[in-house]
């Protein structure tokens, strides 16, 4: 694709993240889970962590805003949100984290949930979001209408849902490999597979209007540069036990820290 080098646009790449998944309603083990949570070193955030009544959910905490960016509760529903770059968009007015607490606030189901967002889609800067519980899983954004997503492999960058970015493609491609003929889910391994820090060549990249030298630095699946990159990575298993887990990384990729709760769905 053509790019317009020299165009810096580093204000507007903030939150740029990515979610590889499994949706599989038809099994015990409805959704797995990989995501990389990417934003700029400076901004504070919270770990992995219940957040008390009436949210009463697993969630990281963004302490600037207050939302989060991935977010799943006792029963099963969950719920998460990247950005859409766009670099010519309004900000809006409402953080794009306050989606996914919204859902888990409520009872609505997914589809509705995500319809919502999508009415009001004008409140936010672009964004894409999922919904889902045990039985449904539906995405929107601000660049597109509700629907329900079909049971198989995805991956949700910033772009729309299953946009075929190199670090998309790669990383469903390495989930569908891992979850081929596995009868458990190893945290470590889909940690592995989001530590690709591998870029993609010039001739598969997106032209997204931010310019080739931008295009290139968020290419991989894990970013590492000095005030931009990956913040924490974040797996998730859905069946009878609930698996979340969430690895923490300082500007240079190195972990900082690591996270693991497993516990028993709750049914209500």
């Amino acid at each position: 694709m053509r790019h317009r080098e020299g165009q810096r646009s580093w204000v507007i790449i903030a939150a740029m993240c990515l979610i590889a998944f499994a949706w599989m309603p038809e099994y015990e083990r409805c959704l797995v889970l990989a995501a990389n949570r990417d934003e700029f070193h400076q901004r504070p955030a919270g770990p992995l962590a219940w957040w008390p009544e009436p949210l009463d959910c697993l969630a990281g905490r963004d302490l600037k805003a207050g939302g989060t960016w991935l977010a799943v509760a006792r029963n099963g529903r969950w719920a998460a949100v990247t950005n859409f770059r766009d670099p010519g968009a309004p900000t809006g007015t409402a953080s794009r984290g306050d989606l996914p607490l919204a859902f888990l606030r409520g009872d609505s189901s997914p589809a509705d949930c995500v319809a919502s967002a999508y009415a009001r889609r004008a409140d936010y800067g672009p964004f894409n979001f999922l919904a889902g519980d045990r039985n449904s899983l539906w995405y929107a954004g601000s660049r597109a209408r509700p629907q329900a997503v079909q049971p198989g492999l995805h991956a949700l960058s910033n772009g729309l849902l299953d946009q075929a970015w190199p670090k998309s493609r790669r990383a469903t491609t390495a989930l569908g490999g891992l979850l081929a003929g596995a009868n458990e889910i190893d945290p470590d391994r889909l940690f592995d597979l989001l530590d690709d820090r591998e870029p993609a060549s010039d001739e598969e990249l997106p032209d997204t209007g931010i310019g080739l030298e931008a295009e290139r630095m968020l290419s991989p699946p894990f970013i590492v540069s000095s005030g931009y990159g990956t913040r924490s990575s974040t797996v998730l298993s859905l069946g009878t036990e609930i698996l979340a887990a969430e690895r923490r990384f300082a500007g240079n990729g190195q972990t900082l820290g690591e996270l693991c709760y497993r516990y028993a769905r709750v049914d209500l």
